[in-house]
């Protein structure tokens, strides 16, 4: 009978260990964009959030022992929302650029990328540079690293920013902008997908600002930041990391380091 009474107590003992790991778990906010494909994007399906870094930072998340609740935000109110502590971890198209890095921490860089040029498909010019572009109406989206370069090169008649990626090619399809910047996987991912078959992007465009994306959290998270860290660099050992990328169609990064 003592037996049996202390088996039932070591079964209880470890069934509420393990009840208590579960509940224990700790469950992130995630800021990502709904307009970011492949990155991050609204699937109207499940009416979820999907793309790259979801896939990526969820990956993070098993590896590091903690679960993610991803949230869509503008791209614009993602590092407000989380100095504002209302995100935990942003998981975006975001590079790492020093002035960000002022604001939050940055994971080891995870994908390298330039801005991409899209033009009317009816524009067959082999445009290579800004100074193809001189004096016409460009479009950018605001927040991204490119808005800066585009209007201190003093090369356009204007620049215009928008809210979403998806809003410069409509008015490059319309022919309402001589042409659009951004993040270029995202460009070549919506052109693929024929959404916009007005547009056309430039493949012989050499991109001005090429940069890493990463994961960030606030700078007082210096725990988490070693966590995903340290689980990144086991994604990236084991192959993880390139599956998910291979998965979404995006070419070789263009990191070399």
């Amino acid at each position: 009978m003592r037996r049996r009474l202390a088996g039932l107590c070591l079964s209880s003992t470890l069934l509420l260990g393990i009840l208590g790991s579960a509940v224990g778990a700790q469950s992130l906010k995630v800021g990502a964009t709904p307009t970011g494909l492949p990155f991050t994007f609204l699937d109207t399906k499940t009416n979820t959030i999907q793309g790259v870094m979801v896939d990526l930072v969820n990956a993070v998340g098993k590896e590091a022992g903690f679960t993610v609740a991803v949230e869509p935000l503008q791209f614009s109110t993602l590092i407000p929302a989380l100095t504002a502590s209302k995100i935990d971890i942003i998981s975006a198209a975001m590079f790492i650029t020093p002035q960000r890095k002022e604001v939050v921490a940055f994971s080891a860089p995870v994908y390298s990328y330039g801005e991409g040029l899209i033009v009317p498909k009816a524009d067959t010019k082999d445009y290579m540079s800004f100074a193809d572009l001189k004096g016409e109406t460009v479009g950018a989206q605001v927040g991204t690293a490119f808005v800066e370069p585009l209007k201190k090169s003093g090369l356009f008649g204007e620049v215009k920013i928008y809210d979403t990626i998806p809003d410069i090619i409509r008015d490059v399809n319309s022919g309402r902008l001589k042409a659009g910047f951004a993040h270029a996987p995202i460009l070549a991912y919506y052109v693929k997908q024929g959404a916009f078959p007005g547009v056309r992007l430039v493949e012989t465009f050499k991109p001005t600002v090429v940069a890493s994306v990463g994961l960030s959290v606030r700078k007082t998270d210096a725990d988490l930041l070693a966590k995903i860290d340290k689980a990144l660099a086991k994604l990236k050992a084991d192959g993880t990391l390139q599956a998910i990328l291979t998965k979404w169609g995006l070419p070789p990064s263009a990191d070399r380091s």
